[in-house]
């Protein structure tokens, strides 16, 4: 199968650049995968979708302010005098290890090609002088990834809050770059349930839910429990393969608490339905799929959902609509067409008639968009 069956055009006024005035009054696409029957709902509607009994999963990551500006100063040869040149972005995708103070990150940055190992790079808060951080460039990737030692500082990640911006994906579009966060977004691109600092980038699918939608699932006898996956560039980085036997997912950090353990693996043993909130979570739940009983434990993930997995754990999915030819739309179909049939190509036809729904019908697209229910 090849990536380009994964396009589809998309006008741009679709793609959502704030996220709804009230949180929660998204519209959501019900798709039915045993029928194909599509049916426009609200968000709000989701507690009257679900059934009493349904085990709902959410992504608690919370998303670090890991967009970073700094300048060049020089390298280990070289005086270290800041370069007037021009501002290099930064963008912190996992933390590689931390002791004494020193923070080592795997991390995305451009122009690329001017930053080089053995070089530092110096972060500066607005209108001060003296960086708050420095850091030296310990080695290079490909696609603009480096890794970055920060010096030890008194508090890293109070001044990341200090420095950092929220990483808001590039078709979000912002008037300057550098300026400040507004406050919409840094309310908005964070779930009301984000727990543990470490994200990349939101767990989109979770940022529809109010306290209220909590309330009312509970209500209705859903039970919701909670992971964290932290985003990387297994979820966001893009497709530069031909083909999908050939795509290859970065690694991302879970963790799955004892309370989140035990209500699997009750859910499972009862034949209840596991609901997933979000491509994060579910690729989480069909990494630990294969345990005989789930435990409670930390690691690490590339699995990469495409059409012809068997789907263990995830009986629904609650998601944004995604980008064209990505790995997540791929796992969408790949969800869309494990329900038996024999035409292997069926969750793709299918997913793309709903984005053709979607996109008729004027749907919002993206992170601050709306959301699609698969069950």
């Amino acid at each position: 199968m090849l990536v380009s069956d994964f396009h589809f055009d998309l006008p741009e006024e679709l793609i959502a650049q704030h996220p709804p005035a009230e949180r929660g009054s998204s519209r959501m696409l019900v798709f039915d995968r045993a029928t194909g029957a599509l049916t426009d709902k609200l968000f709000a509607d989701l507690p009257d979708m679900l059934q009493p009994g349904d085990l709902l999963i959410l992504n608690d990551s919370r998303v670090l302010p890991a967009r970073l500006f700094a300048t060049r100063g020089g390298s280990r040869t070289q005086a270290n005098s800041p370069d007037p040149t021009g501002v290099i972005e930064v963008l912190l995708t996992e933390q590689v290890e931390s002791a004494a103070g020193e923070n080592v990150w795997d991390a995305l940055v451009k122009p690329a090609r001017k930053v080089h190992p053995g070089e530092t790079l110096h972060f500066r808060a607005p209108g001060e002088v003296a960086p708050v951080l420095t850091a030296e460039v310990m080695a290079a990737g490909q696609f603009g990834q480096r890794t970055l030692r920060f010096r030890p500082a008194e508090d890293f990640y109070a001044t990341l809050g200090r420095i950092g911006h929220m990483p808001l994906p590039p078709y979000i579009r912002r008037a300057q770059a550098c300026a400040p966060d507004s406050a919409e977004d840094l309310a908005r691109y964070q779930t009301v349930f984000a727990h543990d600092l470490g994200s990349a980038a939101a767990p989109t699918a979770g940022l529809h839910f109010t306290p209220e939608i909590l309330a009312a699932l509970a209500a209705r006898g859903v039970e919701v429990a909670y992971l964290t996956l932290h985003v990387g560039l297994g979820t966001f980085q893009p497709v530069r393969v031909t083909e999908l036997k050939d795509i290859r997912i970065h690694a991302e950090r879970y963790s799955v608490p004892a309370l989140t353990a035990d209500a699997l693996n009750r859910a499972l043993g009862e034949g209840r339905r596991i609901l997933a909130v979000g491509t994060t979570t579910t690729r989480t739940l069909e990494h630990i799929a294969l345990q005989d009983r789930i435990e409670p434990h930390s690691g690490s993930t590339s699995i990469f959902l495409a059409p012809g997995h068997r789907f263990r754990i995830v009986n629904g999915l609650l998601t944004n609509f995604h980008l064209p030819s990505s790995t997540l739309l791929m796992l969408v179909a790949a969800f869309a067409g494990d329900i038996g049939s024999a035409d292997p190509d069926h969750g793709r036809q299918a997913v793309l008639a709903a984005y053709a729904h979607a996109i008729r019908n004027g749907y919002r697209f993206y992170s601050y968009g709306d959301c699609m229910l698969l069950v």
